[in-house]
C-alpha cells in the first residue's frame, strides 16, 4: 500500500510540473461567488489560491455576494426586489450591500494573510490590495423600473491592477463599484470577472459552483464547451432555471441554477473576446481548483476558443512524444520495433492525438498507390486513455486520409486487436489479399491477423 501511494505521488507531481512552469507568470481571474464564500470547504480554497500565488501566478480576485445580501435583507426585514432577474438597489438596499460586501472584503484579506504555523500558507506572505480599480456607471431605467443603484462598468483602471501584480500582489475586488460623480453601486461579480479578465488579457477565468462542471441531459460533466456550441447549454440552464422557480424550489435551488447561467453567459463571452480558457469548478470538493489546474484531464468544465486536445499530422518535433507511446507497446511484441531514425524518415505518415503538449495517441498511414491500399499501422494510445475513443478519432482520421490521397481499402496486421478493428467493420482476410510489396515481407513468425476495410462503405 506504502508503494502505490509513493508510485501515485511521483507520478502526479510529475504530471503536474508543466503545468506549473506553464501557468508560471501567467494572469487569472478568480471568481469567488457568495456561495462559495458560506462553504465550509472555503478555507481550503483560499488556501490553494494561495499556493498558486507562491507559485508565481497573477491574481485577481473577485467576489459576490448575493446570498450574504439577501441574508441580510431578510434580518433587517427588508424585501428584496428584482426586475429581469437584476436586484433594484434603492438607499437602503445599498447600505446593506455595501456593509455585507465590506466586510468579506475583510474576512478574505485576513484569511490570505494568515502566515501562522500549521498552515498551508506558514511562512508565506501575501499582500492583498483592494481598491477603486472599476469604475460604475447606474444601469437606469427598464421598463419604467429605476434600477437606481444597480450599476454596470463604465470603465476598468488596468494599468493600476497590473502595477498591483507587477509588484506580486493579489488583487481583490467586490460587488461595489464607485463613478466618477462619487456615488456607489451594486454590480454583478460575474459580469466584474468577464470584463476584467478580457481588459487585463487573463489566461484564465475561473469560477465555483455546487456542482462540478456543467453537466449534459444525462448528468455526465462535459469536459469542453466551445463558443459556437454553448448556445445549446445556455438554453439547458435557463430551462431548468425556469421549472425551478415553477415548481416553487427552494432558493437555493434557483440560485444555483441562476448563478451557473450567469458564469457560463461570462465565461461565453469572455472566451469570444480573447480569454483562451474559463473553468466552472465546484466548491464542495477539496482540491478542485488544483486538480482542474495542474492534471491533464482536469475535473470541471472549460470553456474554451479552441480544444486542449487535438488530432493532427505529426512534425518532427512529436517523434520523442511518439517514442514514449510506442516503445513499452514494442517491448511486448505488440508493434514492431522501430528506430528513431525511421520515425524521421517516416514521420510525415503518422498522426498524432496530442493533449497539452502530450501526445497521448498515434498511428500511421502507408499507401500502396498501385493497388489502392493503405495500411494503417503503429496504433498506440497511452494507458490512461485507452478506454476513451481515441481509438475512434485515429481511425476516423486515417479513413479520411486515405480517401483524400484516392486510396480503396485499409488493412491493418495485428496479433491483440483483432475484435477491435472486427467490430468497426474490418473483415478477415489473407495474404494473398495484400499489395504485393507488402506480401513479399510478412513475417510468418509474428503471423499477424489480417483485416481490410472497403473505404466505400464508410
Amino acid at each position: 500500500m506504502k508503494q502505490t501511494r509513493s508510485t501515485e505521488l511521483v507520478q502526479g507531481f510529475r504530471q503536474s510540473v508543466p503545468y506549473i512552469n506553464a501557468h508560471r507568470g501567467k494572469t487569472f481571474v478568480v471568481m469567488l461567488s457568495g456561495e462559495t464564500l458560506l462553504h465550509k470547504n472555503f478555507v481550503n480554497i483560499l488556501n490553494d489560491i494561495g499556493m498558486l500565488h507562491s507559485l508565481g501566478i497573477r491574481l485577481v480576485i473577485v467576489y459576490g455576494a448575493r446570498p450574504q445580501i439577501e441574508e441580510n435583507l431578510e434580518l433587517h426585514k427588508y424585501a428584496p426586489v428584482y426586475h429581469k432577474n437584476i436586484r433594484v438597489t434603492d438607499s437602503e438596499t445599498l447600505k446593506i450591500v455595501k456593509q455585507t460586501a465590506g466586510m468579506l472584503q475583510l474576512d478574505i484579506t485576513s484569511e490570505l494573510s494568515m502566515s501562522v504555523n500549521n498552515t498551508p500558507l506558514q511562512g508565506v506572505h501575501i499582500n492583498v490590495v483592494s481598491g477603486n480599480f472599476v469604475i460604475a456607471q447606474p444601469l437606469g431605467v427598464d421598463d419604467g423600473i429605476d434600477y437606481q443603484h444597480s450599476g454596470r462598468i463604465r470603465r476598468i483602471d488596468t494599468a493600476a491592477i497590473n502595477k498591483q501584480l507587477d509588484n506580486h500582489a493579489i488583487v481583490l475586488i467586490g460587488p461595489v463599484a464607485v463613478s466618477i460623480t462619487g456615488e456607489s453601486f451594486n454590480l454583478t461579480a460575474e459580469e466584474i470577472a468577464m470584463q476584467i479578465a478580457i481588459k487585463i488579457k487573463a489566461e484564465k477565468l475561473i469560477g465555483f459552483s455546487d456542482v462540478q462542471g456543467i453537466s449534459d441531459e444525462t448528468g455526465q460533466v462535459i469536459s469542453e464547451i466551445f463558443p459556437n456550441t454553448s448556445s445549446k447549454f445556455i438554453q439547458l440552464l435557463s430551462d431548468n432555471l425556469a421549472k425551478a422557480k415553477a415548481s416553487n424550489l427552494s432558493r437555493n435551488e434557483i440560485m444555483h441554477n441562476e448563478n451557473t447561467l450567469r458564469f457560463l453567459t461570462a465565461a461565453v463571452n469572455a472566451c469570444q473576446q480573447g480569454v483562451p480558457r474559463s473553468h466552472l469548478i465546484s466548491f464542495e470538493e477539496d482540491g478542485s481548483l488544483l486538480q482542474e489546474l495542474f492534471s491533464r484531464d482536469g475535473i470541471g468544465t472549460q470553456i474554451v476558443q479552441e480544444s486542449a486536445e487535438q488530432v493532427r499530422q505529426a512534425t518532427i518535433h512529436d517523434i520523442g512524444g511518439i517514442l514514449e507511446l510506442i516503445r513499452p507497446l514494442e517491448e511486448q511484441g505488440v508493434l514492431v520495433r522501430r528506430s528513431r531514425e525511421q520515425l524521421e524518415m517516416e514521420i510525415d505518415k503518422f498522426t498524432v492525438i496530442v493533449r497539452d503538449n502530450l501526445t497521448i495517441a498515434c498511428a500511421a498511414l502507408y499507401a500502396f498507390e498501385t493497388e489502392k491500399m493503405g495500411e494503417m499501422a503503429c496504433v498506440a494510445v497511452h494507458p490512461e486513455y485507452r478506454s476513451s475513443s481515441r481509438g475512434d478519432n485515429l481511425l476516423v482520421h486515417i479513413k479520411q486520409k486515405a480517401k483524400k490521397i484516392g486510396l480503396d481499402k485499409i488493412f491493418v496486421l495485428t496479433t491483440r486487436s483483432i475484435h477491435w478493428f472486427q467490430e468497426r467493420g474490418f473483415i478477415p482476410a489473407e495474404i494473398d489479399d495484400l499489395p504485393l510489396e507488402k506480401r513479399e515481407l510478412y513475417n510468418y513468425q509474428r503471423r499477424s491477423k489480417i483485416l481490410t476495410f472497403e473505404l466505400s462503405k464508410d
